[in-house]
């Protein structure tokens, strides 16, 4: 058999085979691209923070202005999105867009409070200067601001391609649909997980490792997991949870001003004050 012919044979049965998705593809132009999302990222955190991000110089600097890139691309990117949606999504992808740009003074005072948090909340950070440049949860709360407002409109799929561009730069993985106070600050940050229905009060701190996570999943009359309900905890404000806590459940509370040591597992709401921390013996202690 010539490569040929056993390149052609191989190319049909790869075509034969189909994903089980809901939405069959049927050519490349219709799915959202993963660089032009990123390209839009790099672009709205360039647009706050001029100098401390730009595009990078492996995409050859596009040419224009970062607002006109990101709107631009953003529009392109949503109209090719909202085909994926559960149900007919008729929305103007344009006028979207332009509603997610009108949030960009908000989400850069929100960022600066992260930066200020994660600065006044780290002895080793010498200037807020460094937590922008350098700090990786700063880099993935950055992203998960403009990730949170397009979940909120409910665009599909770019959320989440930002999310997950997050985590591979990272190793900090925060669902879009995380709801997230004030001057939140992540201190190290790899391998810590927030999912899609936690809900963070302001001036939290979360250490590495800090998964908040759920307790289990609902199922169906045919076995398949409930999608859309409350399955992640809840923080209060000026909560510190230190490294490798696991804190799940959906009806979890942490109540505010309450610590939470390493290493606990926890799938309980404790009240406001609370101090809680592993003892080998006893497994979890309040104190």
């Amino acid at each position: 058999m010539s490569p040929a012919v056993r390149a052609a044979r191989i190319q049909r049965e790869l075509e034969a085979i189909k994903p089980d998705c809901q939405h069959q593809v049927t050519t490349c132009e219709e799915i959202p691209d993963r660089r032009d999302v990123i390209l839009v990222i790099k672009d709205l955190q360039t647009l706050l923070f001029p100098c401390f991000f730009k595009v990078s110089s492996s995409y050859d600097d596009p040419p224009g202005e970062p607002f006109e890139r990101a709107e631009e691309t953003l529009t392109r990117m949503i109209k090719l999105a909202l085909p994926f949606a559960k149900t007919p999504d008729e929305r103007d992808p344009a006028t979207l867009t332009a509603a997610f740009m009108e949030l960009l003074p908000r989400i850069k005072k929100q960022l600066v409070g992260d930066a200020n948090a994660i600065y006044q909340g780290d002895p080793a950070a010498n200037s807020c200067e460094e937590v922008l440049i350098c700090y990786p949860g700063f880099y993935a709360i950055s992203i998960h601001r403009f990730a949170h407002e397009l979940y909120r409109m409910n665009i599909p799929i770019i959320p989440r391609i930002m999310s997950e561009y997050a985590h591979t730069q990272t190793g900090i993985d925060i669902h879009p649909g995380a709801t997230i106070g004030e001057r939140f600050c992540i201190d190290h940050g790899t391998g810590t997980v927030i999912g899609e229905t936690a809900r963070i009060g302001n001036n939290v701190k979360l250490y590495q490792g800090v998964t908040l996570g759920a307790k289990s999943f609902a199922l169906d009359e045919q076995g398949n997991p409930i999608k859309g309900i409350k399955r992640h905890p809840d923080i209060g404000d000026r909560v510190v949870v230190y490294a490798n806590a696991v804190i799940l459940g959906g009806d979890t509370v942490i109540g505010s001003d309450s610590v939470i040591g390493g290493s606990v597992w926890l799938t309980n709401s404790v009240p406001e004050g609370s101090v809680i921390y592993y003892d080998s013996q006893a497994s979890v202690k309040q104190r």
